[in-house]
């Protein structure tokens, strides 16, 4: 069943700019009102996202917080029951990147990749369960983003690829453990944001590998958010969202 999503309400974590931001506006305009997270992202940045989001007619706030740890997903939820008092989407976007063989990795990068990746996954999922349980009437969506590292093994990011793996096992286990009410599910971008200093003949070419013959854009990703939140018989899939790169 179709479920409309206007006045709906969605955290959306990492949403300050890039692919998290994307997001953020394709719910908005379906109707979505929005509470984003940031934590390092400059807070010009942050402002004008706000304004974007509020300009599709949407109420709109941001939070700075450190999700890994669980004061700084406490401060989230509080200052949603503050704006909002209910949660009907969770969208777990925040993302560390760093390119790492298994031997270069050092346990505090392993930590922290870890902790960004898939602690502070784990603590909004707990939150967001626990407020959607209780809820009249009760349920909710999460949806996960993860790469492609999380279906086959990126040797070169390999912390990276663990953690984003682990994030899709949290997704299945919280689909299994917590429907009808409480649906999951994973979406898996392809080439959708072009590389910091990539020049654009190459980002193009990359795209032309793939059976779409081109590469994709954020706001693919929004709108495949967007039809997991709105569709109420997806739970506990895994979304390839990339041209068809992922079978060729």
């Amino acid at each position: 069943m179709h479920v409309p999503l206007s006045d709906k309400v969605a955290i959306v974590t990492g949403a300050a700019h890039r692919v998290g931001k994307a997001i953020a506006v394709e719910l908005a305009r379906a109707g979505v009102h929005l509470l984003i997270t940031f934590n390092a992202s400059p807070e010009d940045v942050v402002k004008a996202t706000v304004r974007d989001l509020k300009s599709e007619g949407v109420d709109a706030y941001a939070v700075r917080a450190d999700l890994s740890t669980v004061a700084g997903v406490t401060s989230v939820f509080e200052t949603l029951q503050e704006h909002f008092e209910r949660l009907d989407i969770l969208v777990n976007s925040a993302s560390n990147f760093q390119k790492r063989t298994l031997l270069e990795v050092t346990l505090e990068e392993w930590r922290q990749t870890l902790d960004i990746n898939l602690t502070a996954p784990f603590l909004t999922t707990q939150q967001a369960i626990r407020l959607m349980q209780t809820q009249t009437p009760a349920g909710g969506v999460i949806i996960n983003i993860g790469d492609k590292g999380s279906q086959k093994p990126w040797v070169e990011y390999a912390h990276h690829s663990i953690s984003k793996s682990a994030l899709l096992t949290l997704t299945k286990i919280t689909a299994a453990a917590y429907g009808p009410a409480i649906r999951a599910n994973a979406i898996i971008p392809g080439l959708v944001m072009k590389p910091d200093g990539m020049d654009e003949m190459r980002w193009q070419n990359y795209g032309a590998g793939t059976p779409s013959k081109r590469p994709g854009t954020p706001e693919d990703i929004g709108r495949a958010v967007v039809y997991l939140a709105s569709e109420d018989y997806i739970t506990g899939a895994v979304i390839n969202i990339d041209g068809g790169e992922s079978v060729v």
